[in-house]
Parts: structure tokens; sequence; C-alpha cells
């Protein structure tokens, strides 16, 4: 049946159906997020209680001063930065070097070079022969293991080549033209041009090392040079224990490790408060990246 406007009421209907599906989407997505920040910022005998939805009830600091008064806390900040901002810069110029070679056509051994790369997403040489082989390097315990095994990544190669193959060829050629080599013409001409593409792959590059644990639990034994996400995970851990001692043997097991019991703090409201920590910066950076990533992604995923 038609309406006004040419909507039947099928349309109509539909609409509505989908608008309701989305704001359960929204709702059920938000709401975690919400009810963690409030956990994160209750006290911590009125947490143990429950009920806490999306206001804490009772107001308290202790739970982010604890984190933050970890003596490790601050240098497991200065490394995860330094990871991040050093690996993600190298894998962005490497990956772009390595696609912008591979995707012109005349490149000697183009075909042998992508078999190469697709080896290792087939393949994998498992966990102690990848130990074995980074201690041999000399990456064991040594802070270049966040940076060097993670300067290419097959996917991201991918995106960035469809990417320069998309780009008129006309660019290229003029440059050629003009005296340029392939080193100006990619610096000068290609780079400026392609930062919805670079952008993507150094928000995919930069929240791995943001949040990557693995490799500071495997590979370094210094506690110096373990990242945040390990850190974190250590402070999660001790709060665990000194709860679960305090309900065992009283508070004078709480004491002897810090104290825990006697501050408006516990496992969850920790627990929530480390989290927020490490993706504060998060979700800082990505609303600036939202346009570029969304702009890279498909630009670098339908040609090709």
């Amino acid at each position: 049946m038609a309406m006004a406007g040419g909507r039947s009421v099928l349309d109509r209907i539909i609409d509505a159906l989908i608008i309701f599906i989305m704001l359960f989407v929204i709702a059920s997505i938000i709401y975690p997020f919400l009810n963690a920040l409030a956990i994160s910022f209750n006290h911590a005998e009125d947490t143990a209680l429950g009920g806490i939805t999306l206001w804490p009830r009772r107001f308290a600091w202790e739970s982010y001063r604890n984190v933050i008064a970890n003596p490790m806390i601050w240098r497991a900040y200065f490394v995860t930065l330094y990871r991040t901002l050093l690996g993600t810069v190298l894998a962005v110029f490497v990956t772009g070097v390595l696609a912008f070679g591979l995707s012109h056509s005349n490149l000697v051994g183009r075909k042998y070079y992508s078999i190469i790369l697709l080896i290792p997403m087939y393949f994998g040489g498992g966990l102690i022969p990848t130990f074995l082989m980074f201690r041999a390097m000399g990456l064991f315990n040594n802070p270049l293991v966040f940076i060097v095994p993670n300067l290419v990544g097959l996917f991201n190669v991918i995106l960035m080549r469809t990417f320069f193959q998309s780009l008129p060829g006309a660019l290229e050629e003029s440059a050629k033209i003009d005296g340029a080599n392939y080193l100006q013409i990619f610096f000068k001409i290609i780079i400026p041009i392609s930062m919805p593409i670079i952008a993507t792959i150094a928000l995919f590059v930069g929240i791995f090392h943001w949040n990557d644990w693995f490799f500071g639990t495997i590979y370094i034994v210094d506690r110096a040079w373990r990242p945040m996400q390990n850190v974190l995970l250590a402070v999660i851990n001790e709060a665990a224990a000194a709860e679960q001692l305090a309900a065992i043997q009283g508070g004078a097991a709480a004491a002897a490790l810090g104290g825990l019991r006697s501050r408006p703090v516990n496992v969850r409201s920790v627990t929530m408060a480390t989290m927020f920590i490490t993706i504060f910066p998060v979700i800082i950076v990505y609303p600036f990246l939202q346009r570029f990533f969304i702009k890279g992604m498909m630009i670098g995923s339908i040609k090709g």
C-alpha cells in the first residue's frame, strides 16, 4: 500500500526495525563500557556488593591511584611509547617501500617476491624455532625485538600495494620525464597523496604495538624493558593476590602485600582502572584517524 511521499507501510516497518536493531547494538556496546568505568571509580567495599550499573554509588579515586603509584608504571609507559612510535614509523616506511616496488608490473622477480610474502600466511615456524631464531639474532631481552620482527605485515603490504596501483600512472611518468628517480617519486609524490592508506596502516600497527603483551612476556627478561601491558597485568595479579589473602587470613596478610585491603580498592576496580589507563590513548587518537582509516580501507580493498 502506497502512502504519501511514495513510502509504503512495509518500508516504514523495515526502517523502524533497522533503527531498533541499531539502537540495540549501540546500547550493547556502550553499556559494558560505562559499567566498567563506573566500577573503576567505585569504592571497593561497595563494589563487592555488586549491582553497579552506569554510575558509581560511592565515588573513589583509589583504584587509579593504586595503579599509577606502581613504580614500574611510568617506565612501562615509556617503553610502550617507544615501541609504538618507532615501530609504527619504521613499519609504515618499510611496508610503503615494499608495496611501492610490488605495485610496478615491470619489477624483475615480482611474482617470486609475492610468493615469498605469501608463504608465512600458510606456514609458521612455531614458537620454539622462532624463539631460537630471535635469540640467535641477538633479539632476546633486547628492546629491538618489539620493532624488527613486526616491520612487515602481509595484509598491510597488500592494502598499500593496491592503493598505489589505484593512483594515476601519469603522475609517475611525468616525474620521470622531469628527471626524478624512484626514491624522489616515492617521497615527493606518492607519500604526500597517500595519507589515507598511511593513516590506516599506522593505526593497525600502532594498536598492535600498544596492546601487545606476548613479545614482552616471551622475549623480555629485564623488568625495566617490559611494556605497559605486562606491568598492568602484574598490577592486576598483585591486587587479586592481596584480596584473596585478605579474605583467607584477614587484614594482616593484605597489609603485608601493600595494604590494598585497607584502601577503597579491590581486584575488580583495579582491573577496570588498568583497562581504561590502557585504552585511553587509543580513544584519544582514533577519532582523528577515523576518516583516513575508512577512506584508506575502501580504496585499498576495492581495486586489485
